[in-house]
């Protein structure tokens, strides 16, 4: 469903990516991860058509983003960082005009509206102003309004951030339930726990460059079932174990303070790259 080939784009002196190959398959919910500045969305924008690629190529359900721009467009729908709608028009306006801005017949568009409001469970809220929701509506606003034109892949670029955890994974719920619909899912997120629980596949990308690809289970197992993370003063270290039994036989011998715990994602990209995810 998408396919990036040596991907590389340069920003004058600096190369944020460095030919990232990938490819995402038809209904896979697929998750992009990185610190700052690793490339997540310079790769996000050029697959949506917002920046150029200085060399490689992406083929959205076959079509090329720089060849065929608007085929490419038709195949999807964006989640951007930054929350965009338009503040003055109403929830439905809202998906009113991505309708007609995609050339849809008015009645396909009442009709839509009506589904996507129902859909993520804001049938209430079609004629309330989009200023006067919480943070958490106007997301799943964007969301619907994504959706509105039924693409075939949705690229979510830090859908929940800045939302605190309760809504959060009400949003993971609803991306669950739109890729388990049959759309291809395409994630970027700093909340390492959102790709752990949603994705089939995570990508680590460091420096412009993907690091690792796997599940998020083989990705952890890669580096132990159990942490124990020691404290120094002002510093922490993390060490790995593949029982609880060696992890406990390690503490046994050790005097400053620890923690025991399971192995999570983040542990895995820190173990790769010797950063945080933030």
């Amino acid at each position: 469903m998408i396919e990036i080939h040596k991907l590389v784009k340069h920003y004058r002196k600096t190369k944020a990516l460095k030919g990232v190959d990938l490819k995402v398959n038809r209904g896979e919910l697929f998750a992009y991860l990185g610190p700052n500045g690793a490339g997540k969305t310079t790769t996000i924008r050029i697959m949506t058509g917002l920046t150029r690629a200085t060399v490689g190529k992406v083929l959205l359900g076959g079509c090329d983003v720089t060849k065929e721009p608007r085929a490419a467009k038709k195949q999807f729908g964006f989640v951007p960082q930054h929350i965009n709608l338009d503040s003055e028009l109403t929830v439905s306006e809202n998906l009113l005009v991505h309708g007609l801005l995609h050339q849809m017949p008015r009645r396909a568009i009442s009709q839509r509206i009506e589904e996507l409001l129902d859909y993520i469970d804001l049938g209430d809220k079609a004629d309330t102003l989009i200023k006067e929701l919480s943070g958490g509506m106007k997301r799943r606003v964007m969301i619907a309004r994504a959706l509105m034109h039924s693409p075939q892949m949705l690229f979510l670029d830090e859908p929940t951030v800045g939302l605190d955890p309760n809504i959060r994974r009400r949003i993971w719920a609803l991306i669950k339930t739109i890729q388990q619909g049959g759309v291809t899912v395409f994630l970027t997120t700093h909340y390492i726990e959102e790709a752990e629980f949603l994705a089939a596949r995570v990508a680590f990308i460091d420096l412009g460059s993907i690091v690792a690809l796997d599940t998020p289970q083989n990705l952890m197992a890669g580096i132990g079932n159990w942490a124990i993370d020691e404290f120094q003063s002002n510093h922490m270290r993390s060490f790995y174990f593949q029982t609880q039994e060696e992890a406990k036989k390690w503490a046994a011998t050790h005097k400053n303070g620890f923690t025991l715990r399971r192995v999570n994602l983040e542990d895995a990209f820190l173990a790769l790259t010797g950063k945080k995810i933030k």
